[in-house]
């Protein structure tokens, strides 16, 4: 016998039209109006685009979200993961019934409970605790129910010194720590949680993700989670949803669509190729090609730490000459450090016009866990000389080793490479 289904999506789609509220114009009212009564489609549903915010559009209308379909089990955790402007905030607040969908219906069997935004259904001039007896009645629980819980609310929130002051006097923070105990402790059937977590310090992260695995697995709750750390996800979740500008590129298990979503900035990112004529180069020698992957993987797969990655650099060198011509390359972290440089070991001399392509690999169990990219390539003759320098080639990420491992070590490694060192304990019975 199958598991209950709590919650079920079915094609539900969501129209804006942008720059104005409503429709603009009372022709575009009218014009809807005409086709209801006639029992006819609204005429402005067809006419709408893909909500890619990084294009310019010819339409007006624009759908944040297309098509959608789900059907979530009791004690499912689902991550909804995509870029910004995916349509992943749009999702929740449908499921909230914040907005409703344009097209489409929302079934559910149970009680949700959303927390969406920081502050979210909280009154600034009432006190914590009377924001959570407020809260508690919108989730149609009795006054009865919430003092049985408010304890427990109150002593997970770490707000106890400060939960008879008005909430406007509380930090972003700890408005999402009394926001999200709230929410988990009132007992939802269903709990949606945008990106609010990432306001809270490490420490709260640990316990939020903490308690949504025990009202998940021991309470069988379920659980919609909206997050760009992959690594929170990944912990948290067993099915995931990839959106991209408002339609499901992906639905499936979580490590699967981790590894599509990412593909979205590794194809971009990982592997640049140009045709010789619009190289960047100058009259000596022109750069073609850059890539980086892990060993012996597909150039989407993700990268997790302890693998050893490959990097493919290519270049055209237009005159023949007497020199020796190498590769320099410099590895930058997310904030632009320099990690190390690379210096190839390629030296020929009499150089001949042609392609040349180097490959070099960075050991296993070396680097970190982050964002790294080859910010600077250098291609140099006799050592010294700069035929040609390019700036910002190409980009990866590199995952932590296990899914959990950035939770359970409270946060991402010092430093960005992580070298095996070899030790050796002397014991003796005196001091050196």
């Amino acid at each position: 016998m199958g598991k209950e289904v709590i919650l079920k999506i079915d094609n539900v789609s969501k129209q804006y039209r942008l720059g104005v509220r409503g429709t603009g114009s009372i022709s575009h009212d009218l014009n809807r109006w005409w086709h209801k009564i006639r029992g006819k489609e609204d005429p402005y549903l067809i006419v709408g685009e893909a909500n890619d915010r990084t294009a310019k559009g010819e339409s007006e209308y624009v759908w944040a979200l297309r098509n959608i379909n789900l059907e979530l089990e009791r004690g499912d955790i689902l991550g909804i993961i995509g870029k910004n402007g995916a349509g992943k905030s749009t999702l929740l607040k449908i499921l909230s019934k914040v907005t409703g969908p344009t097209t489409g219906s929302v079934k559910y069997n149970g009680r949700i409970a959303s927390l969406l935004e920081v502050g979210t259904g909280f009154h600034p001039e009432m006190t914590g605790r009377e924001n959570i007896y407020l809260n508690g009645t919108i989730l149609g629980m009795t006054k009865k129910e919430i003092s049985s819980k408010i304890d427990e609310i109150i002593e997970f929130s770490g707000c106890e010194r400060y939960i008879d002051t008005p909430t406007k006097r509380y930090s972003s923070g700890m408005t999402v720590r009394l926001a999200f105990a709230v929410a988990a402790f009132l007992e939802p059937d269903i709990f949606v949680v945008d990106e609010v977590l990432a306001v809270g310090d490490v420490e709260f992260q640990k316990k939020a993700i903490g308690k949504m695995k025990d009202i998940s697995g021991e309470d069988g709750r379920t659980v919609l989670f909206v997050s760009h750390n992959m690594a929170a996800v990944q912990d948290l979740c067993n099915k995931g949803m990839v959106l991209n500008n408002g339609e499901v590129q992906f639905m499936g298990g979580i490590a699967e669509a981790v590894g599509e979503y990412l593909k979205q900035y590794s194809q971009d990112n990982r592997e640049v190729r140009f045709e010789l004529k619009d190289a960047p180069g100058n009259d000596l020698a022109k750069f073609t090609y850059a890539s980086v992957k892990g060993l012996g993987k597909d150039i989407n797969e993700v990268i997790r730490g302890g693998d050893a990655i490959e990097m493919e650099f290519e270049f055209y060198v237009l005159k023949s000459g007497d020199s020796k011509v190498g590769l320099t390359f410099h590895l930058a972290d997310e904030l632009g450090t320099l990690v190390f440089t690379g210096n190839s070991d390629f030296q020929q001399n009499e150089v001949s016009e042609g392609y040349y392509r180097e490959r070099v690999i960075i050991p296993k169990d070396l680097m970190h866990q982050g964002i790294y990219s080859v910010r600077a390539l250098y291609l140099v003759e006799n050592g010294r000389s700069i035929l040609y320098k390019m700036a910002r080639v190409i980009q990866f990420e590199i995952m932590p080793e296990f899914a959990s491992a950035l939770f359970l070590d409270g946060g991402k490694k010092e430093g960005a490479v992580k070298p095996k060192l070899e030790w050796e304990v002397i014991k003796k019975n005196e001091r050196i």
